[in-house]
């Protein structure tokens, strides 16, 4: 089931985030308590994005969080990646959005090529002096396609 999450939602969502990140990048794993990650989810993302996510029964196992154009976080549960989830939850902001940018680290090649083979295009690389993890990164755009007659 996917649905528009709420800040009660917000510590399972912290949690989701801080699972994949650590799962997907383990080089960085630790940069944040899972106080800081609630904080961070409280103030920052819920006020300002569309936050979605895909349940498996009662459980959480993926969320999205965008807006503006931008998709600010995508985090699939590593039990739940392979199943779509990613792909579900990112066709949300495509139907929200005509053009949609991310960044990702140059390092998640796993990350990269999901994000390639959903339509992105890689416009810009970086050497990561303006992110909090001073970690390479990578930014990608999406455009919907023009409509043909």
């Amino acid at each position: 089931m996917l649905r528009r999450l709420a800040l009660a939602d917000m510590d399972v969502a912290a949690c989701v985030h801080r699972t994949a990140f650590d799962q997907a990048m383990p080089w960085l794993a630790g940069l944040h308590t899972p106080d800081e990650d609630r904080w961070f989810y409280r103030e920052r993302v819920f006020p300002t994005c569309s936050v979605w996510g895909r349940f498996d029964g009662d459980e959480l196992c993926g969320i999205i969080a965008f807006r503006d154009g931008w998709v600010e976080q995508l985090y699939v549960l590593p039990v739940a990646q392979g199943r779509g989830v990613g792909t579900e939850l990112l066709d949300i902001a495509k139907g929200a959005c005509d053009r949609l940018e991310l960044w990702a680290f140059q390092r998640n090649a796993p990350a990269r090529r999901f994000y390639e083979a959903r339509g992105f295009k890689l416009v810009e690389e970086t050497d990561g002096a303006r992110n909090e993890e001073l970690e390479p990164d990578a930014r990608y755009l999406w455009t919907r396609p023009l409509l043909r007659n």
